[in-house]
């Protein structure tokens, strides 16, 4: 079985996270989507758990994909997994310099793990968890970011956390 791992913040999910699910889904057996702790970003506006609500609502259609939360190595969840593959998407060549440099730290770590990069599709390509959150600070309409459902889920949330 061939399994891949899609981690991430996904702060929140976005309509470019889902594309590069479901176009991985079409090339792995199952895709494991991975809500991780990510050290270097301070602060997140939605908790771990209503990520993984917004990821499950977002693909449910996909019945090869499981969504999941975790913190730690990357490396070390892949293994617990039996997941031989880590899918990352690139936007833009910046990206692919993060990603690639990361790739290789993971393999030096275990070399069995194989990262497959799969390039945004151009719609996509100017959509940023970042942006859909600066967005939602000024009250900004983002059902064009985010998928079907999702913006139902932000809002409320945002309204629990404004009472």
């Amino acid at each position: 079985m061939r399994k891949a791992v899609c981690s991430g913040s996904f702060d929140p999910v976005t309509k470019g996270h889902i594309d590069i699910i479901e176009r991985a889904s079409r090339m792995f057996d199952e895709i494991i989507v991975c809500v991780f702790y990510n050290p270097g970003k301070v602060t997140s506006l939605f908790s771990p758990k209503e990520r993984v609500e917004m990821l499950k609502a977002a693909t449910f259609h996909l019945p090869n994909v499981r969504v999941t939360s975790c913190s730690g190595l990357l490396n070390e969840f892949c293994e617990k997994e039996q997941a031989s593959f880590i899918v990352r998407g690139l936007r833009a060549f910046t990206d692919f310099e993060y990603e690639f440099q990361r790739a290789l730290l993971l393999k030096k770590i275990n070399e069995s793990l194989e990262t497959v990069f799969i390039m945004t599709n151009a719609n996509y390509s100017y959509i940023s968890s970042s942006g859909v959150r600066e967005l939602l600070a000024f009250d900004g309409d983002i059902n064009q970011l985010v998928p079907a459902g999702v913006a139902e889920l932000i809002n409320k949330y945002q309204k629990r956390k404004t009472k």
